[in-house]
């Protein structure tokens, strides 16, 4: 915890960006009946009844600092799928970085070495010395300031029935573009100090 809350005090450094991951799944869902439109005094309505169309999944990259985000549509999430997006951070997103600081939690799959799953030994290793990681403690993933985003990405884009990827997709880059264009910024305010006075019982007693 005291690690991730030492990322969160360094300043800005567009040589050294500080990025906080995280993902999501959205269950896609079609409607059986064709919505009633809305009408004066009366909202849009919508059957009961859905068709399952899969589930996909969302990578939640946030520089809090910068006040971006970006977000990658995948259909599954194994070990190739972050690694190749982690790449594409790396190389598309962050091309002039030294090292991009990245706060993300113990998931499995979320570990250098899916780098050397999906790719040779060269490009892995290359990718690994690309970024310094940093996670959260078990049961600490509020501290990955990537929650914050994918809260607002849930209540403002994803709080509906959306039937396919490619529309979902769309919808999450106009969510992104429109974000990003107000520069919506994280100002963190919990310290290591806080966290030594309102969190002392998970402090040993020497």
């Amino acid at each position: 915890m005291e690690d991730v809350l030492g990322v969160y005090t360094r300043p800005y450094d567009p040589k050294r960006p500080q990025v906080c991951m995280d993902e999501t799944s959205k269950q896609m869902l079609s409607d059986l009946q064709e919505p009633l439109p809305n009408k004066p005094g009366q909202p849009e309505r919508y059957d009961y009844e859905y068709k399952r169309e899969g589930v996909a999944n969302l990578f939640m990259f946030a520089e809090p600092l910068a006040g971006k985000r970006k977000v990658k549509v995948t259909e599954r999430r194994t070990k190739q799928d972050w690694a190749h997006a982690m790449r594409e951070l790396a190389d598309v997103d962050y091309p002039e970085a030294d090292v991009i600081v990245v706060v993300m939690d113990n998931l499995n799959t979320h570990s250098p070495a899916s780098f050397y799953e999906a790719f040779e030994p060269e490009e892995a290793s290359r990718l690994v010395d690309r970024f310094e990681f940093h996670n959260t403690p078990k049961h600490g993933s509020w501290l990955n300031m990537a929650e914050i985003e994918l809260s607002a990405l849930g209540r403002q884009c994803l709080d509906r029935r959306i039937a396919d990827q490619a529309t979902l997709e769309s919808e999450v880059n106009a969510w992104e573009k429109e974000r990003n264009a107000s520069v919506v910024k994280v100002h963190w305010r919990f310290t290591t100090a806080d966290a030594r006075i309102k969190l002392a019982h998970l402090y040993p007693r020497i």
